[in-house]
């Protein structure tokens, strides 16, 4: 099968590999139809992470049943399926309380398991012309019947919809709140999605990329041009000085100040000065324990000169940790299939699977218009 493999720093490239296979009675195996370039992709294609070289990527995957184990009961030889980035097992403690991206038996020793991803486990990714799916029966979200019809809405559940939407959950956001959210990227902008489908009546975006924050305000939101480091200031004015009611950070460890230096702490103590005293704040990018391409010693060691005193003194919680999608995509599934949501509203290039590395390369760079990059294997 084709498969896009990460060789190292900055150079992934389309190779033949051997096929993807039914290893264990619970597998299933998929055709994957549409696969997206993630943000988190970066960390890896960037060398920024422990990703060994010669695995493939991918964890944002939809496809066709092609074939089943023995013991799948449920899933059938033909469906569509949309496949959560992070693989659980259905029966682990953490599975059974709904956190199933905290599996505790897919990834041995580990909280978490998913497809090509860096400390995640063995699992290849779904950037690849077919993907093996461990405990499918529990991992395969059945499509409705206009899966192929709303295949690019679909497909947004494996990861960046409900992480989107997650985030709302962990700041505790309610009908009527503001909300601001820090990066326009592709889960803020799901972000703001959700925010406006549970209610919010204001959604400030804070960002530096023009073309991003264009399509935030297209969904409704206020944007807020970062670009001189006024952003706080903005956002302090338009809420009479006591900031949004809740925040959503939606950058993570690698985000940038106006000189497009790394500043690992930014976003975070932003959103102690944005959110209100007693506000919440639901933390979804990505943020390492080590990161030993840091520019300083402490985000060396995954640590950040936080603001916790100012946190302390207003009242402020924070929740954080990635998406467990099983607890959000059934759901957001009927928002899509009822015209309620068009997540897809997002997606800047649509390529064939071969034109993977011009995808990334792009998407890494933040080019102008390169939004939300998915690829159609077999295309």
């Amino acid at each position: 099968m084709k498969a896009l493999v990460y060789n190292g720093p900055c150079d992934v490239q389309v190779k033949e590999m051997p096929d993807a296979r039914i290893e264990k009675p619970t597998d299933v195996l998929v055709r994957i139809t549409t696969t997206n370039i993630c943000g988190s992709d970066l960390h890896m294609y960037e060398g920024r992470t422990s990703m060994e070289s010669g695995r493939i990527l991918g964890h944002e995957n939809l496809g066709e049943v092609i074939e089943v184990g023995k013991a799948v009961d449920r899933v059938k030889v033909g469906d569509m399926v949309c496949l959560p980035f992070n693989i659980g097992c259905g029966f682990c403690e953490n599975c059974e309380r709904g956190l199933s991206g905290f599996c505790l038996t897919a990834n041995p020793g580990n909280a978490g398991a998913a497809y090509g991803f860096a400390g995640m486990g063995p699992y290849s990714g779904g950037q690849a012309e077919l993907l093996r799916v461990p405990y499918g029966d529990y991992n395969c979200l059945v499509l409705p019947d206009d899966a192929q019809e709303k295949e690019n809405d679909y497909v947004m559940l494996s990861d960046i919809f409900p992480t989107g939407y997650h985030a709302t959950e962990l700041a505790g956001m309610r009908p009527g709140d503001s909300v601001v959210v820090y990066g326009a990227g592709p889960v803020g902008l799901m972000a703001v999605m959700s925010a406006y489908i549970k209610g919010a009546s204001r959604v400030f975006v804070v960002d530096t990329h023009k073309d991003r924050l264009k399509l935030a305000e297209k969904m409704g939101a206020i944007a807020i041009d970062d670009t001189e480091q006024g952003g706080v200031q903005q956002i302090l004015d338009l809420t009479d000085g006591k900031g949004a009611d809740c925040g959503c950070e939606c950058v993570g460890y690698q985000c940038c100040d106006k000189h497009g230096k790394e500043v690992p702490n930014l976003t975070m103590n932003n959103l102690v000065q944005t959110v209100k005293a007693t506000g919440g704040i639901g933390v979804v990018g990505v943020f390492l324990p080590q990161d030993p391409g840091a520019h300083d010693d402490l985000a060396k060691e995954g640590k950040l000169a936080f603001d916790f005193g100012q946190m302390w003194f207003k009242g402020q919680r924070i929740a954080n940790g990635q998406a467990n999608v099983k607890a959000y995509n059934r759901h957001l599934a009927k928002l899509i299939q009822a015209g309620r949501a068009k997540p897809s509203a997002i997606i800047s290039h649509e390529l064939a699977l071969d034109e993977a590395p011009k995808g990334y390369e792009q998407f890494d760079k933040r080019a102008n218009g390169w939004t939300k990059v998915v690829l159609k294997p077999g295309k």
